[in-house]
């Protein structure tokens, strides 16, 4: 299972560079070691243009050569999408490059109470407060989920391929990338531009909603113009996209299982006990029923993971069981540059939704 292509954005830290000389006396500081990584990576980022070169990377592979071609065109045109189609933010984000030795760019920790879905957050300058702590060396993030599992939480590390730095600096492309799909790459870019155009402090869940689904209606969009709504791209897509559905229906059933369990008034020990029985008769279900839930492969490692609240507890930060973006592109005339817009005009003050409808002339 592909869990980390679930999660592609997490704004570990804003404005790095402004918040290190503050940090520069504390060996400890943690934006210090975070945001000195995040230069380091910044500062080895060439113009995306100088992979069309032969150079040592290549070896002279014309294939190589060819798919950093493909590569370089596939972003440039989705970064003129996603800015005159769609109407974000594009700025010099995605216009270079740097080579990683991983397949992913940072491990991400998050927490929650193991008797409900109460998440524990962190805060940040300038983002305020968010439900997950990004580190470059997972060997930090692991000492932070031991720190944090003597706290008697739920943990779980995860690896992301992307964050957004909220326009303070320019996002780069990393090497893993080169090998992602169209609509894999279409739907990254676009969504986390969508952060670096619209981002509203101390409301991390409709950040995050609305980021998803502007990532994925975007891309979408984007496919069914380059490759059109008969091709072979345009299907695969959607076969991708109705396993996806089908695993996150089968998570938001157990988490309706769990929410009854903890809103019922057993003890706490009772409630962890029968914890573990519903998670593992879910992952029996789970491998007994794959085959009439999923097309591909993707997901069958489900089973294997040490299921627990803080993993969950983040399908209920990006998929929310109350359709609102779905249903208000829809009621909207399904216009997503009008929803992008109408996003833009959006204050911290007062709820987001509520703005949001307004603007689109739905209140």
């Amino acid at each position: 299972m592909k869990i980390t292509s679930l999660f592609l954005i997490f704004p570990i830290f804003a404005a790095a560079a402004l918040l290190l000389a503050a940090c520069v006396l504390f060996s400890g500081c943690y934006t210090l070691k975070q945001g000195s990584a995040m230069l380091g990576y910044l500062n080895r980022a060439v113009p995306l243009e100088s992979l069309l070169e032969t150079d040592t990377d290549t070896g002279g592979d014309s294939a190589e050569t060819e798919k950093n071609r493909r590569f370089v065109e596939l972003v440039q045109d989705i970064r003129r999408f996603a800015s005159e189609d769609l109407g974000l933010n594009m700025s010099k984000n995605y216009t270079r490059y740097v080579q990683i030795d991983r397949n992913y760019l940072a491990a991400v920790v998050s927490a929650s109470a193991r008797d409900s879905f109460t998440r524990h957050e962190w805060h940040y300058p300038v983002v305020g407060d968010m439900p997950y702590k990004g580190f470059f060396n997972v060997e930090n993030a692991r000492k932070e989920r031991d720190k944090l599992e003597k706290k008697d939480l739920d943990v779980w590390v995860r690896g992301v391929d992307a964050f957004s730095t909220l326009g303070w600096f320019k996002d780069p492309l990393y090497s893993y990338m080169r090998s992602y799909s169209p609509n894999r790459l279409a739907d990254l870019i676009i969504h986390e531009q969508l952060h670096a155009t619209v981002f509203i402090k101390g409301q991390v869940q409709f950040n995050e909603e609305l980021a998803e689904f502007v990532g994925s209606e975007g891309s979408r969009l984007y496919m069914e113009s380059r490759f059109g709504p008969d091709s072979e791209e345009y299907r695969a897509m959607f076969t991708a996209r109705d396993d996806s559905k089908a695993f996150v229906a089968f998570i938001r059933e157990l988490i309706a299982e769990l929410e009854a369990l903890y809103a019922s008034g057993a003890a706490r020990e009772e409630k962890l006990r029968e914890k573990e029985q519903i998670i593992a008769s879910a992952k029996e279900r789970f491998d007994a029923g794959y085959e009439s839930r999923f097309t591909g492969d993707n997901y069958r490692g489900f089973s294997e993971l040490p299921l627990n609240n803080a993993c969950l507890e983040l399908y209920r930060l990006y998929y929310a069981e109350d359709n609102f973006f779905a249903d208000l592109y829809e009621r909207s005339g399904r216009n997503l540059p009008a929803l992008i817009a109408a996003a833009k005009t959006m204050t911290r003050k007062g709820d987001p939704k509520k703005q949001l409808s307004k603007a689109l002339g739905l209140e």
